[in-house]
C-alpha cells in the first residue's frame, strides 16, 4: 500500500499552497518519523550552525526567502539527506519550485529509494508541466513495491489530471505502462489517459487489452461502454449485449446498457433489461418503477399499472409520484373514475398540483366546467407560483370549451391585481387574439419580449400574429427568425416561418420549412398550413391527402376545417 499512499500524497502535494512555515527544526534534528537514524550525523560547521540558526529564525520570523535559501545552503554543504528534505519541504510549502528543485535533486541522490523523495519529485514536477522529468521518479516509485504496482496504475491519471498537455500525458502514460504488458490496470491507465486526449479509437484498444487480460473486470467493461459510444453507437449496444451474453450478473454493465438504451430512445429494449435486472433484485422498487415508466411510455398501460402498483407493495418511497402515474394512464386508458381517484392520493410533493389540475379537468367533463371551477378555488396553495398555476388552469378549462372572453376576464382581472405575474401575460395575448383586442396582444408580448428576451414564443407569436394580418410583415419575418434562432428545433417556429414566407410571397421557401414542420409533427394547424401551401404551389393531390389524414385523426379542429372549407368546396 505504500506505494499508492505516496502516489495520493503526492497529488496532494502538487496541489497545495499552503504558505504557513514549520515553526521548529525538529526535523532537522531528529529526521522524520520514517527515516530517523537512516541518515548519518552532521557535524555542523561555525557557517553551517549559522545557516542553521538563520533558517530557523526566519522560519519563526515568517520570512520564507531567507528561511529557503538558508537551508537550501544548509542541505548543499552537509549533504545530509534529512537536511534536503526539510529544505524541500520548505521550499515546496511556500511555492519557491527553482529551489525545491535543487533539494529534491540532492535529496534524490543522497536516498535514491526513499519513497518521500520520489514523492516529492513528482509533486514539483507535475505542479510544474515537467512531464519529462517525472517519468523516472514514477518508474523508480512503481519498482519499490511491485506487489501494490497494479494499484498505483488507478492513481497516475488523478496525479497527472492537472497537467494541461494532455498527449504529452498520455505519451508519459504509455511509457510507464510499457513495462508491465501483462498487467490490465496498466491498459486501463493508458485507456483513460487516451479518454482525456480524446484518442478514443487507442482508448478503445486499451481497454479491450485490459479486458482480455481479465475478462470480468466490470469496472473495465463500464468505461469500454462509453469509449464505444463515442465511436460507433451500434458497436457500444453490440458490445454490452455481449457482454451480458457472457457475464449476466454484471449488474454496473446493465444500468450503464439500460443507460445508453434510454439515450437512444430504446424504450422496448431498455425495458427489456430492466426486467432482467428485476430478475436479479425482484425486491427493489425503483426497478419496478423504472419498468413501469417504460411501460407507460411504450403505450403498454396493463404492465405500466401492474409495475407501479408492484412499486408501491414493495414500499417505494415517493408514493405521490407512483399515484400521479397511475393517474395518468388511468387518464389515457379513459378509465376517468379510477384517475380521479389516483390523482387525489397525492397529497404532497412536485407533482399536487399538476394532480389536482388533472382532477378538474376530469371533473370537467364528469360535471361541467363550473363545478370544475369551483373545485379549483378549494385547492390550497403554498406560493405564488402555486396559484398562478391553478389561475392558468381554469382559464385553460374555460379556453378548451370556447369560453374565450371569460378566459380573457379571468387572466385580465388577476394581472391587474398582480401585474408583476409575467407568465400570464402571454396566455392574456391568446386570448386577446380571439376576441380581437389585437392592441392588447401586441402590448403583451412586446412587453413579454422586454422583460424575457430569451422566451421564443412571445417572439413567435407576435411575429405570426403580424403576418396573419398581413402587417409589418419584414418585422414579422425578423421576430420569427429570432425565434427560430432561440429555439431552432421548434415545429411551430418553423410552421410561422414558413407562413410568414407565404404571407411575403415566396411560396417557395414557406412551403420547405412548412414540411420541416410538419416531418417534426403531424399537428392539424400545420397540416392545415402545409396543405394550403402544397395546394398553392400546385400540389393538389398531396395538400388533399394531408388534410384527409389530419380531419382523420382531428375531425373538430376549427382552422383545418376552415382551411379545407376553402379549398375543397
Amino acid at each position: 500500500m505504500k506505494v499508492i499512499l505516496t502516489i495520493q500524497l503526492a497529488l496532494l502535494l502538487s496541489m497545495a499552497g499552503c504558505t504557513q512555515l514549520p515553526r521548529t527544526g525538529d526535523a532537522i534534528a531528529h529526521g522524520s518519523a520514517a527515516s530517523a537514524g537512516a541518515a548519518p550525523a552532521t557535524e555542523l560547521t561555525a557557517d553551517s550552525l549559522f545557516d542553521f540558526l538563520m533558517g530557523e529564525t526566519a522560519l519563526q520570523r515568517n520570512m520564507p526567502d531567507v528561511a529557503v535559501e538558508s537551508f537550501i545552503r544548509l542541505a548543499r554543504e552537509t549533504r545530509n539527506p534529512r537536511i534536503a528534505e526539510h529544505a524541500t519541504d520548505i521550499a515546496l510549502r511556500t511555492r519557491h519550485f527553482g529551489e525545491a528543485k535543487e533539494a529534491i535533486d540532492l535529496w534524490v541522490a543522497l536516498e535514491p529509494d526513499s519513497m518521500h523523495a520520489r514523492q516529492a519529485a513528482v509533486a514539483l514536477f507535475v505542479a510544474n508541466g515537467q512531464l519529462d522529468n517525472v517519468r523516472p521518479h514514477v518508474e523508480q516509485l512503481l519498482k519499490l513495491e511491485p506487489e501494490t504496482v497494479d494499484k498505483a496504475f488507478m492513481q497516475i491519471n488523478k496525479l497527472l489530471s492537472h497537467h494541461p498537455d494532455r498527449e504529452a500525458v498520455l505519451k508519459l502514460v504509455q511509457q510507464l505502462a510499457a513495462s508491465y504488458p501483462d498487467l490490465p490496470e496498466a491498459h486501463f491507465a493508458v485507456s483513460q489517459a487516451a479518454w482525456s486526449a480524446n484518442e478514443f479509437k487507442l482508448a478503445a484498444k486499451a481497454m479491450n487489452q485490459a479486458l482480455e487480460l481479465r475478462p470480468e473486470w466490470e469496472m473495465a467493461a463500464v468505461h469500454q461502454g462509453q469509449i464505444l459510444q463515442k465511436i460507433d453507437k451500434d458497436k457500444a449496444l453490440s458490445f454490452y449485449d455481449q457482454y451480458l451474453d457472457r457475464f449476466p450478473r454484471a449488474n454496473d454493465i446493465r444500468i450503464a446498457y439500460i443507460r445508453m438504451l434510454m439515450e437512444e430512445r430504446e424504450f422496448d429494449r431498455g425495458r427489456e433489461q430492466f426486467q432482467k435486472l428485476e430478475q436479479v433484485n425482484p425486491s427493489n422498487p425503483d426497478i419496478a418503477l423504472a419498468i413501469g415508466l417504460l411501460s407507460a411510455e411504450l403505450d403498454d398501460l396493463g404492465s405500466a399499472e401492474k409495475y407501479f402498483k408492484r412499486a408501491l407493495q414493495l414500499g417505494f418511497e415517493d408514493t405521490n409520484t407512483i399515484h400521479f402515474n397511475l393517474g395518468r394512464i388511468h387518464e389515457i386508458a379513459q378509465h376517468n373514475a379510477e384517475a380521479m381517484d389516483a390523482y387525489l392520493r397525492v397529497t404532497g410533493g412536485e407533482r399536487y398540483i399538476a394532480a389536482r389540475v388533472r382532477y378538474a379537468f376530469l371533473l370537467a367533463k364528469r360535471d361541467g366546467i363550473a363545478a370544475a371551477r369551483r373545485y379549483l378555488k378549494t385547492v390550497q396553495v403554498e406560493n405564488e407560483q402555486q396559484r398562478t398555476q391553478l389561475l392558468m388552469s381554469e382559464a385553460q378549462l374555460l379556453r378548451d370549451s370556447g369560453e374565450f372572453r371569460g378566459a380573457y376576464d379571468l387572466l385580465d382581472a388577476y394581472l391587474r391585481k398582480y401585474p408583476d405575474q409575467v407568465e400570464l401575460l402571454y396566455d392574456r395575448a391568446l386570448m386577446a387574439d380571439k376576441i380581437g383586442k389585437l392592441d392588447v396582444l401586441e402590448r403583451d408580448l412586446r412587453k413579454l419580449i422586454e422583460l424575457r428576451p430569451d422566451n421564443a414564443h412571445a417572439y413567435n407569436a407576435l411575429g405570426y400574429s403580424l403576418a396573419e394580418r398581413g402587417l409589418q410583415l419584414p418585422e414579422a419575418l425578423a421576430l420569427i427568425q429570432k425565434a427560430i434562432e432561440l429555439s431552432p428545433d421548434d415545429p411551430y417556429i418553423m410552421d410561422s416561418l414558413g407562413w410568414v414566407y407565404y404571407r411575403m410571397g415566396d411560396l417557395k421557401k414557406g412551403v420547405n420549412y412548412l414540411k420541416l414542420a410538419f416531418d417534426a409533427r403531424s399537428d392539424p394547424e400545420i397540416a392545415a398550413h402545409y396543405g394550403e401551401l402544397l395546394w398553392m404551389n400546385g400540389a393538389k393531390e398531396d395538400a388533399e391527402k394531408i388534410w384527409q389524414s389530419a380531419l382523420e385523426e382531428h375531425p373538430e379542429n376549427e382552422l383545418l376545417l376552415d382551411t379545407v372549407r376553402r379549398f375543397m368546396k
